[in-house]
């Protein structure tokens, strides 16, 4: 016997999410502490309507998180909560869901960045990873930033606790749309980035 096969969201699903805010994955206060925060541009419709980060079909951030030695096996995206037990956790620049990163505006871009600052002052991760070169150069107003470890740091700095200042990596974003990086070469730059970590 035949079993029923589930069908995705509908498109007037996926167009309602716009409207949905999906809840960032942060630590709990019996989880260890926070090594690497890592930040989407923002949550695609399918995110949006799953309640869960990079959940597009296609997209290659759970695939490389683990090819990079950050879990112990592959995560589906229905498994983020997993991730603060390990020192990780996820956000994003922007909190509006939409179909396509490029229709975020930069004001909105620019705020996520003041937003990502003052989550790093609250919960002092080690790194924050920003996954998407071009939404980092306009967040935090650096146009030459390219994918790697940044020489800036955001956070604790002059808080006179002792505490370290939050340091930045930007990584290529894992959309399926991004042609320029290969699963293998996205792994490499996600493994860079867990070495340091």
């Amino acid at each position: 016997m035949a079993t029923a096969r589930r069908r995705g969201p509908t498109r007037a699903e996926l167009e309602a999410a716009r409207d949905w805010l999906l809840p960032d994955v942060l630590p709990g206060a019996d989880d260890p502490p926070l090594r690497v925060l890592f930040s989407g541009i923002n949550p695609g419709l399918v995110s949006a309507y799953t309640g869960h980060h990079f959940a597009r079909p296609g997209n290659r951030f759970w695939p490389a998180l683990h090819a990079s030695g950050f879990t112990p096996r592959l995560f589906a995206p229905a498994e983020q909560d997993l991730l603060p037990a390990l020192g990780l956790g996820i956000t994003n620049v922007a909190p509006r869901a939409t179909a396509r990163a490029d229709e975020l505006s930069d004001d909105e871009l620019r705020a996520g960045g003041e937003r990502l600052r003052a989550l790093a002052g609250d919960l002092r991760p080690a790194w924050l990873a920003v996954v998407g070169v071009v939404a980092y150069r306009t967040a935090f107003g650096e146009p030459r930033a390219v994918v790697g470890k940044q020489e800036r740091t955001i956070g604790a700095s002059g808080a006179g606790d002792g505490a370290e200042p939050t340091r930045l990596w930007v990584l290529p974003n894992p959309s399926g749309l991004n042609a320029h990086y290969t699963p293998s070469t996205l792994a490499a730059e996600f493994a860079a980035l867990r070495v340091h970590a």
